[in-house]
Formats: C-alpha cells, structure tokens, sequence
C-alpha cells in the first residue's frame, strides 16, 4: 500500500472494514431438540431464530453471548415450514440458514459479514463446512457466481444471504420437499433455483465456518424405489420438460462413471463414492423406470 493515495488509502481500508452495524442471525432448523442448550451447543455467537419441530407449541428467548436467542417450538412437521417460519421472523440485515447438528467455529459471524461486505453484488453467498464424506455434495475451492448448471450442490445450511433481497423476492422453501414431507429432500435444490429465477445474485465463498455433527440421514434411506421415484417428482418441479434428460444423466453420471482423476475426486467428493453404490441393486432401466413414474406424479400435480 505504500504506493497508494491517501484517498487509495481510504478505499481499501473501508474493503476490508466491516460495518458495525451489520449485524447477522442464524436461522436453525430443529427437531426434537432441548433449545435451551441448543445455542451452547451448536457455539452460537450470533443473534438466532430457531424453530424446533416436537410435540407442542410454545415460544421463549434467552440471551446467549450476549445475543438473543428467539425459539419457537412448533408440533408442525416438515423442514420447509421450519426455514419458512425461521425466514419470516429474520429481521437483522444478513442471515444463515442452519440445522441442529451444526457446530461453528468461533468468528464465523464476522467471516461471513467481511465476505459480504466484499462482495456487495451478492445477495447470496455459499460457505464451507466440514462434513462426513459420505455427506458432502461440494467444497467451495474458488470464489465463483453459482449459475443455473451448479446450483443443486449446496445443502440450505451452506446458505448466507441478505435478509431484505429475500423477503424482497418473495422466495420460500417448498412444503413437499425435504425431511418430514411428503418427498424426501430437494428443498434446497429447488430454494436456489427460485432465487436464480427471481433474479437473485449467487455467490461462493471459500471459508469454512463451522462442521456438520455426524448422526444418521432422517430421510435417505438407501437407493430404493422411494429415492428414484422423489428424484423424479423433483427433477419435474426443477427441469419441467427436461425432466426424463436430466434424469438419465443423472443415472449415467452417478451410476456409471467410475475412474477419474484426483482433480475431479477432490471436486465432487464423496459423489464419487456414490457412482459405484447407486445402481449396485438396481438396474438403469428399473431405476429410470421409477425416475419417469415420479416426472409424471410431479406433472400431474398441476
């Protein structure tokens, strides 16, 4: 910088300075969980909504860190009512989408608000967690723009965005996708692509804030009839008349492909593993059997 202007200077301090009143609250989707422990646990240093699914309805708040903790226990099912509820009551100027089982390292709120502060085009940035390998989907290895060919890889609790260019939108998350629905995941898949369709700008970040507690799926329950018929119903919902191509590529992709390079592994993780157990009791043509049955469930639901 010692070349710089004064006023050089002052611009590039002000990139790297975030602003004190930008202020961000984690939006926790829960099941079942003792909420008043549930901010130690998950290491919350920031604002919370938490909406806890179980079997009553109830409301109460703490202060943890200093920081308010709203929670709304709900006897309501379904993880997109929860994010939906979480959302609607999100008021501060950036917020994160998160589950239970998250545990965050310590500053990951100021990580967020300086990538934010960076990157004033973005309404919405994707960070990095440490995560199972038999659960990752993606790693985040550049700063990139999330296009409508890669948006299906981030879990909804990789997402960071600004609170009023969602509402603004008008996005919500499906009711008949995810654990406790009808279909049992695609919430997220189908959240972004409404955001990409709202105009909404898609960024990814490279820093991990946080790790993923290891517990068993709540909804994946093996390669079964269930899983290719829902993954039809939301190939339909995501790709319209495109549905049974996207829908073969995925069998080939997954079920077929098996050998690259240590570039590629290192990209997809563990959805390399997957290509090799996918079709292990099921053949392409049953499987896309089922995929094209879930295409014209999701068809004739209109």
């Amino acid at each position: 910088m010692r070349n710089m202007t004064a006023a050089q200077k002052e611009t590039a301090a002000k990139d790297t300075r975030v602003r004190e009143d930008m202020e961000l609250q984690v939006l926790v989707a829960a099941v079942n969980e003792e909420v008043n422990n549930l901010a130690e646990k998950m290491h919350l240093e920031t604002e919370a909504v938490i909406v806890n699914q179980c079997d009553h309805f109830g409301y109460q708040e703490y202060l943890h860190a200093g920081k308010r903790i709203q929670c709304f226990n709900t006897a309501e099912r379904g993880v997109g009512r929860s994010r939906n509820q979480a959302l609607m009551r999100a008021d501060k100027e950036l917020c994160l989408f998160s589950d239970e089982d998250i545990a965050f390292y310590p500053g990951y709120g100021e990580v967020i608000k300086k990538v934010f502060e960076k990157n004033q085009d973005a309404d919405i940035i994707t960070f990095n967690f440490k995560v199972d390998p038999s659960r990752r989907t993606y790693y985040n290895q550049a700063e990139r723009r999330i296009r409508w060919y890669n948006y299906g890889r981030y879990p909804t609790y990789a997402v960071a965005a600004r609170t009023k260019a969602l509402h603004k939108a008008n996005v919500s998350f499906s009711l008949l996708f995810g654990g406790g629905a009808k279909y049992s995941n695609g919430e997220d898949s189908l959240f972004l692509h409404d955001c990409l369709k709202k105009g909404l700008h898609l960024y990814t970040a490279v820093d991990e804030i946080g790790r993923e507690v290891y517990r068993e799926s709540t909804w994946f329950k093996g390669y079964n009839k269930k899983f290719f018929v829902d993954r039809g119903v939301l190939y339909y919902h995501l790709y319209g008349r495109l549905a049974k191509v996207f829908s073969l590529r995925f069998l080939l992709t997954h079920g077929f492909i098996y050998g690259f390079t240590h570039g590629f592994i290192h990209e997809f993780g563990h959805r390399f593993i997957q290509r090799g157990e996918m079709l292990k009791e099921m053949s392409l043509r049953e499987a896309y059997k089922l995929m094209k049955q879930g295409i014209r469930e999701g068809k004739n639901r209109h």
